[in-house]
C-alpha cells in the first residue's frame, strides 16, 4: 500500500511542476518538455488523468495552450485534453463553453494545423459522447461549423469530421440545427463524390440518424429523386457496410412517402438491384432489401388495382 501512494505522490508531484512550467515558463522548449511528460502521464492511467484534472487550473491552463502559435505546443495541449476526456467523469468538466468556442475555432481555422484540426475533431466527438454536452455544442454552433468543414475536407480529417457530426446528432435539437446548416446535400455529396468507403459509410450513418427526426426526413425527402438515384448507386457498388447504412435510410422513407417508393419503382433497375441482394447480401442486408421489396411490390399492386378499378375492371 505504502509503495502505492508513494508512486501516486511521485506522480501528483510532476504534475505539479510540469504545470508550474507551463504557467511561468516563457521559453517554448521548456513548455513542450512539460506537455510531452503530461501526455506520457496521461495516455494510459486513468488514474493519472484524474491527477491531472483535479490540479488547480490544469485543464483551464491546456485549453489555453490550444491557442498558442506553437503548432507543436497546440497540438500536444489537445492530445493531453483528448486523453483526459477518455475518463467519462471527466467529461463534463472538460466542456466548459470557453473550452468549445476553442474547439470551434481550430475546426474553422485556416492556420491551424492538420493534426490539430483532427484532435480537435476527435476532442469534440469524445466529449459529445456525454448526453448532456451535446445541447452545449448546439447552443456554441459547433453543428454548423463541422457542417461547413465537411464541404471542404478529405481523407482522415473529413472521417473525424463526421465521427462528431454523427455523435452530435443523436441529440434532437442539434439534428434540427445541421438540417438547416445543409447537412443532407453535404453528406449526399461526400457520398456521392469519394472513392472512400468508409468516408462513404460514415455519411450514411449520419444521414440515417438525421432521418430518425421529423427536421431530417423532411430533408431528405425535398431530394427524394437525388436521395433515391443516390442509394441505387450505393446499392449497387459500394461496401455491405455502406448498402445496409442506404437500405435504412430507404426503408425510413419508403415508411414514410409513398413518392420515394413511386420514384424506386420508375428506376428499371431497382428491383433487381435489390432482388440480388437478397441471395448475395449479408444477413442484415438481405432482410433490408427484402423489406424494400415488400413495401415496393405492395404499392406495385395497389396502383394496379387502383387502374383496374378506374377503368372498370
Amino acid at each position: 500500500m505504502s509503495s502505492v501512494v508513494s508512486s501516486s505522490s511521485r506522480v501528483s508531484d510532476a504534475i505539479t511542476e510540469c504545470l508550474s512550467q507551463l504557467v511561468h515558463s516563457d521559453t517554448m522548449e521548456v513548455q513542450e518538455k512539460a506537455l510531452q511528460a503530461l501526455a506520457s502521464i496521461t495516455k494510459v492511467s486513468p488514474q493519472n488523468r484524474t491527477l491531472v484534472a483535479q490540479t488547480e487550473k490544469a485543464i483551464a491552463t491546456l485549453a489555453t495552450l490550444t491557442n498558442s502559435t506553437s503548432p507543436t505546443i497546440q497540438t500536444l495541449s489537445l492530445l493531453i485534453l483528448f486523453n483526459l476526456s477518455l475518463n467519462p467523469d471527466l467529461k463534463h468538466a472538460l466542456s466548459d463553453m470557453e473550452t468549445i468556442h476553442y474547439l470551434n475555432s481550430l475546426i474553422t481555422s485556416s492556420s491551424c494545423s492538420l493534426d490539430s484540426s483532427k484532435l480537435a475533431s476527435s476532442l469534440i466527438c469524445s466529449l459529445a459522447m456525454h448526453d448532456k454536452n451535446k445541447a452545449k455544442f448546439g447552443v456554441a454552433g459547433t453543428v454548423q461549423l463541422l457542417v461547413g468543414a465537411i464541404e471542404g475536407s478529405r481523407g482522415s480529417h473529413a472521417h473525424h469530421l463526421l465521427s462528431s457530426l454523427a455523435e452530435l446528432v443523436h441529440f434532437h435539437g442539434n439534428c434540427t440545427l445541421a438540417v438547416r446548416a445543409g447537412a443532407v446535400p453535404a453528406l449526399l455529396r461526400v457520398v456521392q463524390s469519394t472513392e472512400s468507403e468508409d468516408l462513404a459509410g460514415t455519411s450514411l450513418a449520419v444521414l440515417g440518424l438525421l432521418a430518425r427526426f421529423d427536421e431530417g426526413l423532411s430533408g431528405l425527402k425535398r431530394r427524394e429523386h437525388e436521395i433515391v438515384r443516390a442509394m441505387l448507386s450505393v446499392l449497387k457498388g459500394r461496401s455491405l457496410l455502406s448498402k445496409e447504412g442506404a437500405a435504412d435510410i430507404l426503408i425510413r422513407l419508403f415508411d414514410d412517402s409513398e413518392e420515394c417508393v413511386a420514384e424506386a419503382l420508375m428506376l428499371p433497375e431497382f428491383s433487381s438491384v435489390l432482388a440480388d441482394l437478397c441471395v448475395r447480401g449479408s444477413v442484415r442486408v438481405r432482410d433490408k432489401a427484402d423489406l424494400l421489396m415488400t413495401k415496393m411490390a405492395k404499392l406495385s399492386l395497389d396502383s394496379d388495382i387502383e387502374a383496374c378499378s378506374l377503368h372498370g375492371f
